[in-house]
């Protein structure tokens, strides 16, 4: 068997919130680990990412129910979300299995978001194949992979893989026409899976074309124009973050991925789960500005001088939780929405369309630490020797998890 692709046993350690590492110490009784002590780590052969599961001294494993998909960002890799990833399992080590993308890491994030999603519908497929038990998925995506994993759900809204499973439960009455059966069987699902939560972490969901989206710009509309005139340097990604991607009369992608269409349902798959959740960095993400990573206009923002940290989780410093309805949340169609393009912005489309579901919003301020500068890796805590003070942020997506 081939050494990489091999599974890798590691033993849990407990990571400090806003510090160091210290070893858990050894104890009869633990609240998360009951009797578990290693994490399993093991690599797809085709080099599609790893997955994390946590195993008993003997090697044995749960059987999880709760798939977590986490998706790096540009330039980035399946390490990324490393830290994240034995923190969902030190508090779910029965129910969830983690799995780290690594489909589209390094130069493979300028081949477009389109074509990134593709791919991450395929790995999410063959990642279900290895792990036939679970029933429920959730995404995780830090900066481009909240974008990249938009895409890959309508992908996979809907979508029939019993056939590919091989796997043929449930069954229809008699007077029920085949076509009817599956869409019963599969509405609202991704996969097959139940959606439950949809995370993402300093994502540019409206792209990052001018209203000082790109905060090294330094609003300047002048830098920001010449910028997106060269997009192309970044490849297929660039054209499509700044909007200058409109191909065939067709809308840029972005555009399109806020509607719903007679072959991809963008929107129905995002509403699809439980909760929507954006974290979002108030300053210092010198790549993402806090406008298009929390979904909101300029003018909504909150006042900064209003922003207080949390007792817990000190680099949060507002949190807006969604309003619970009864009343189904409308998607606005795509003849509507096309309708109005005129009169509107791509931007002000976009978050229309976006915000017509709800979101909790978790803003997130690195102010006074001398990670500050580092606020778009430290938010994720790509690394953790230099991204530590994030912990506290992923602590808070870990608590409020839905599993």
């Amino acid at each position: 068997m081939d050494s990489e692709a091999a599974p890798q046993l590691e033993e849990i350690k407990q990571e400090g919130v806003g510090g160091g590492t210290k070893k858990k110490k050894k104890s009869k009784k633990s609240s998360f680990f009951p009797r578990f002590g290693c994490f399993r780590i093991e690599h797809d052969v085709s080099g599609g990412g790893f997955d994390i599961e946590v195993v008993d001294e003997s090697g044995q494993r749960p059987t999880p129910t709760h798939l977590i998909i986490m998706v790096n960002g540009l330039v980035g890799s399946a390490q990324n979300w490393k830290f994240a990833a034995k923190q969902l399992l030190k508090r779910f080590p029965e129910d969830a299995v983690v799995h780290c993308s690594e489909r589209n890491s390094s130069m493979l994030t300028f081949d477009g978001v389109d074509v990134m999603g593709d791919r991450l519908a395929e790995e999410v497929i063959s990642v279900i194949k290895r792990h036939p038990s679970v029933q429920k998925i959730s995404f995780v995506g830090h900066s481009l992979g909240g974008l990249i994993a938009r895409y890959a759900i309508a992908r996979l809204y809907g979508r029939d893989i019993s056939l590919e499973l091989s796997v043929g439960n449930g069954h229809c009455e008699s007077h029920v026409s085949d076509q009817e059966c599956h869409d019963r069987k599969y509405e609202g699902k991704i996969a097959g899976l139940e959606p439950i939560n949809f995370i993402t972490s300093a994502t540019p969901h409206l792209g990052s074309r001018g209203h000082k989206q790109v905060p090294m710009f330094c609003g300047f509309y002048s830098l920001e124009k010449a910028v997106s005139r060269v997009a192309g340097v970044f490849g297929k990604t660039g054209k499509h973050l700044f909007l200058t991607d409109s191909d065939n009369g067709k809308p840029p992608l972005l555009l399109q991925m806020v509607r719903d269409s007679e072959d991809i349902k963008f929107l129905s798959a995002l509403r699809s789960f439980k909760r929507r959740i954006a974290y979002a960095n108030v300053r210092y993400d010198q790549l993402v500005g806090w406008s298009t990573s929390s979904l909101r206009r300029r003018k909504e923002l909150p006042k900064r001088r209003h922003l207080s940290r949390h007792e817990k989780y000190p680099h949060i410093v507002n949190v807006e939780t969604a309003k619970s309805s009864c009343v189904a949340e409308e998607v606005p169609a795509e003849s509507k929405l096309s309708s109005e393009s005129s009169k509107l912005d791509s931007e002000e489309e976009m978050i229309r369309s976006l915000t017509a579901m709800s979101w909790d919003r978790i803003d997130v301020s690195f102010s006074g630490s001398r990670q500050k500068y580092l606020a778009h890796s430290t938010i994720q805590v790509n690394t953790y020797c230099i991204n530590s003070d994030g912990a506290d942020v992923i602590q808070h997506m870990v608590d409020s998890f839905q599993i």
